[in-house]
C-alpha cells in the first residue's frame, strides 16, 4: 500500500496553456494539481480540498491579484508562490511583503518552477514541527490517509472518500493530534468531546471498532489504531499537519 500522499498544488491562472503545462509537468514529478482561472474558483477549491501550496497568477483579468493573495493569507498559512511578469518588480516586492513565499516570472522554466515549489514546501515542513496551533489546522495526513478538518472528509490512499459519523471523525481527529502517544479512554473522551454525545462505558471501544472497520486492512490485526493493553489506544503512524 502506498503510504505517502503527494503534495497537492492549486494553480490559478487564466491561461489554459500554462495550466496544462503545469499540470502535466508537476504530475510527472509526484505532485497532485488542481486548477482554476479566477479568485472565486481558487477559494472554492481551497475551502473544499487540503491544499499544500497555491501558485497564483497576479494578472487575472478583472481581478486584483494582490488582494486575492492578501485574502488567502488571512485565511491560512498555506504557502503562496506568485506568477508575475519579468518587468513587474514592484508587484513582486509587494507580494512578498503581503506574505507570499516566493515568485516565478513568466515565461518560466518548468524545471525551475518545480525546484522553487519543492524549496517552499520543505520550509513549511520544517515549520510544521514547531508547536501546533489548534485553530489553524486544516488537515491531517497519516499512512496515505487524509483527514480534512474543514469538510470533515476522510480520503483513503486510493483517493476515495470514506464516510465518518460525527463520533468517528472526532475520535480520529483526537488520535491525529497525538500521534504515537498512548491515550487513555478518559483522554480520548475529553479530546474528542464524545462526552457531549450519548455516553456509556464502552463508547470509545465502540467508536474504535467502527473506525478500524473503515481504515484497517485487517481489523483483527490493526496496524494503525493499536490497542495498548491496560492503557488505551495509540495511532501508530507519523502524522503530517497542514495549517
Amino acid at each position: 500500500m502506498n503510504t505517502r500522499i503527494d503534495p497537492h498544488i492549486l494553480v490559478i491562472d487564466d491561461d489554459p496553456d500554462i495550466r496544462e503545462l503545469v499540470v502535466e509537468y508537476l504530475g510527472k514529478n509526484d505532485m497532485r494539481v488542481s486548477v482554476g482561472s479566477s479568485g472565486k474558483e481558487m477559494f472554492e477549491v481551497f475551502d473544499r480540498e487540503a491544499i499544500d501550496l497555491v501558485l497564483l497568477d497576479l494578472k487575472l483579468p478583472g481581478e486584483d491579484g494582490m488582494n486575492l493573495a492578501r485574502q488567502l493569507r488571512e485565511r491560512a498559512t498555506v504557502p503562496i508562490v506568485l506568477l508575475t511578469g519579468r518587468n513587474e518588480e514592484a508587484d513582486r516586492v509587494m507580494g512578498l511583503e503581503l506574505g507570499a513565499d516566493d515568485y516565478v516570472t513568466k515565461p518560466f522554466s518548468p524545471r525551475e518552477l518545480l525546484a522553487r515549489l519543492r524549496a517552499v514546501l520543505r520550509r513549511y515542513q520544517v515549520q510544521a514541527t514547531l508547536p501546533e496551533r489548534d485553530n489553524t489546522r486544516r488537515a491531517f495526513r497519516f499512512s496515505g490517509w487524509e483527514l480534512n478538518l474543514r469538510t470533515r472528509r476522510l480520503l483513503a490512499p486510493d483517493g476515495s472518500s470514506v464516510e465518518l459519523s460525527n463520533g468517528e471523525f472526532s475520535l480520529l481527529n483526537a488520535l491525529c493530534r497525538a500521534p504515537q502517544r498512548v491515550l487513555t479512554r478518559d483522554q480520548l473522551l475529553s479530546m474528542s468531546r464524545l462526552h457531549e454525545a450519548e455516553v456509556y462505558d464502552r463508547t470509545v471501544d465502540v467508536q474504535i471498532r467502527r473506525l478500524r472497520l473503515k481504515i484497517e486492512p485487517d481489523q483483527a490485526k490493526p496496524v494503525l489504531i493499536v490497542t495498548e493493553r491496560g492503557a488505551g489506544y495509540r495511532l501508530a503512524s507519523d502524522v503530517e499537519t497542514l495549517f
